[in-house]
C-alpha cells in the first residue's frame, strides 16, 4: 500500500502515558523523539495540552501538560523536521493554555471530544487554528453513538474550519464493515476534508482495521510503538509503516527503540491483548472493568467477568 497522500502519527508518549500517568523521563521521550524523526514517521504526538488548574504535577509527568519548557527540553538542537502535536480534551484546558503557534514547537493540536460536546471541540480546534497551529477533531467513542446524532454532529463539522476529523473506535469494539461504513459516511458528509483513524485493540483487529480505514481513503493514521497504549493498546507503528511501503519510512531506527526501550518497559507496565479487554471490546464497553481487573494481583473468574457485565443471569 503507497499513497504518498497518507501521513503517520505516532501518539505512543501521549497514550502510553495513560498508563503511567505520563511518567516518562526525559532520556526515554527524547529517544522516542529521535527514533521517531529518523524513521521517517510525520507526526509525534509527545503528550496531552492540559491546564495544571484540573491537574497535579505531582500526580502527573510533564506529558500531561507538555509547556513549551517541557518540549524544547526533549526537541533541543537536533533539528528533525518531523512535526509535534498534543492533544487537548474539552473541558481540560483553557485558552490561555495554548500560546501562539509563534511561540511555539508544537505545529498542531488535536481536539478530543464526544459527539454530544462537538460544538465545544469546534470552538476549541478553531481557537488553535486562529493561533496558527493545524487542528483536527477526535470523535471518541463512536461505536455507542445513535446514527442520527452523529450525522448531527458531521454536519456541524463539515461547516468548521476543521481540516481533519478522526474516527476513533475507543473501545476496540467495530469490525472492518463498521470501519469501512463509518469512513464511507464521514467522506460523504465532509467533502474537502481529510479523514483520520483511531484504533484500539481489544478484539485483536486495531492493525486490520487501521488498514480497513486506510483502503477506505483515511490519510491520517495513528499508531504507537510495539502497541503500546492504555488497555489493549493500539495499532502497531511497527505493522504499519511496513504495510505502508513507502520507501520515505526506515523502519530500522522503530525496532532498535522497541528493542531498548518498549521490550524491558512491557515487564514493568502491562498493556496489550487480554481476555478482560477482549471481553470490553466484544460488548463494546468502556475498557475501565477490564483495567480494574488487570490492575488486581490475580485476574477475576473471567465467566462471572463476563456475566457482570452482561448484567444477566449466569447461564446453566
Amino acid at each position: 500500500m503507497f499513497r504518498p497522500q497518507i501521513k503517520v502519527l505516532d501518539c505512543t508518549v501521549r497514550d502510553g502515558g495513560l498508563i503511567n500517568n505520563w511518567q516518562f523521563s526525559d532520556d526515554f521521550v527524547r529517544k522516542v523523539f529521535l527514533a521517531l524523526a529518523r524513521s521517517g514517521v510525520d507526526y509525534m504526538e509527545i503528550g496531552y495540552k492540559s491546564s495544571e488548574k484540573y491537574f497535579s504535577r505531582k500526580d502527573n509527568g510533564a506529558w500531561k501538560f507538555c509547556t513549551e519548557e517541557d518540549l524544547k527540553r526533549i526537541i533541543g538542537d537536533t533539528g528533525a523536521k518531523m512535526k509535534l502535536s498534543a492533544m487537548a480534551d474539552i473541558g481540560r484546558i483553557d485558552q490561555e493554555d495554548i500560546p501562539l503557534k509563534k511561540d511555539s514547537v508544537l505545529d498542531m493540536i488535536r481536539v478530543a471530544c464526544y459527539v454530544k460536546e462537538v460544538d465545544k471541540g469546534i470552538r476549541l480546534a478553531h481557537q488553535c487554528i486562529d493561533k496558527g497551529y493545524e487542528a483536527t477533531i477526535n470523535l471518541m467513542a463512536v461505536s455507542k453513538v445513535l446514527e442520527r446524532d452523529l450525522d448531527e454532529a458531521l454536519d456541524d463539522l463539515s461547516k468548521s474550519q476543521v481540516e481533519t476529523v478522526y474516527i476513533v473506535d475507543s473501545f476496540g469494539a467495530m469490525y472492518s464493515e463498521q470501519i469501512h461504513f463509518l469512513a464511507k459516511k464521514y467522506r460523504e458528509a465532509l467533502p474537502g476534508k481529510e479523514l483520520g483513524i483511531h484504533a484500539h485493540n481489544n478484539q485483536q483487529l486495531a492493525f486490520a482495521n487501521t488498514i480497513e480505514a486506510i483502503i477506505a481513503g483515511a490519510n491520517r493514521i495513528d499508531a504507537t510503538l510495539y502497541g503500546m497504549g492504555r488497555g489493549a493498546g493500539n495499532c502497531p507503528l511497527e505493522l504499519l509503516l511496513s504495510f505502508l511501503k513507502n520507501p520515505k519510512f526506515d523502519i530500522r531506527p522503530i525496532f532498535e527503540v522497541i528493542q531498548d526501550l518498549f521490550i524491558p518497559l512491557k515487564t514493568e507496565v502491562e498493556w496489550g491483548y487480554h481476555i478482560p479487554y477482549m471481553i470490553t471490546g466484544v460488548l463494546n464497553e468502556h475498557p475501565r472493568s477490564g483495567m480494574k481487573a488487570m490492575a488486581e494481583k490475580n485476574l477475576p473468574d473471567l465467566r462471572k467477568f463476563y456475566e457482570g457485565l452482561l448484567d444477566d443471569e449466569p447461564l446453566e
